[in-house]
């Protein structure tokens, strides 16, 4: 939840210039699978939309004002995208512009963080610059 928190603060930062995106995915660490101790809510496997549903469901409460699609269940987003189990990605106009690392050792909101600021000082500067 630390790093949902930290997402939840660039969102409200920054919504009015971004619009912000999550795609959920399978579940990282299924209450019927590979279990950790430190997951602060128990989601089974998707075994079926319905599913996915309920579980995008509770990722939606610590990130409200957030839009949040589900991926399909063949996880063809989370393929395409190389997302297993969590990653950030900025596209503009089709364009990937910032690809973060693999989660969750990857997953760096700082990173993102720090490629929001200089975006938001080149939209609202006189000079252009390069992201």
């Amino acid at each position: 939840m630390a790093r949902m928190s930290a997402f939840q603060r660039l969102v409200t930062k920054y919504q009015r210039d971004v619009d912000f995106l999550i795609i959920y995915i399978e579940e990282a660490h299924p209450s019927d699978g590979w279990i950790t101790t430190d997951t602060p809510y128990s989601i089974p496997q998707h075994r079926s939309l319905e599913d996915r549903v309920s579980a995008a469901q509770v990722l939606q409460q610590g990130v409200p004002g957030c839009a949040l699609v589900l991926d399909t269940m063949t996880n063809s987003s989370s393929s395409a995208y190389g997302a297993y189990f969590e990653r950030l990605y900025v596209i503009q106009s089709g364009i990937i512009m910032y690809q973060g690392g693999r989660g969750p050792d990857g997953y760096q909101v700082s990173e993102l963080r720090a490629w929001l600021e200089r975006y938001d000082e080149q939209l609202h500067s006189d000079l252009p610059q390069r992201v």
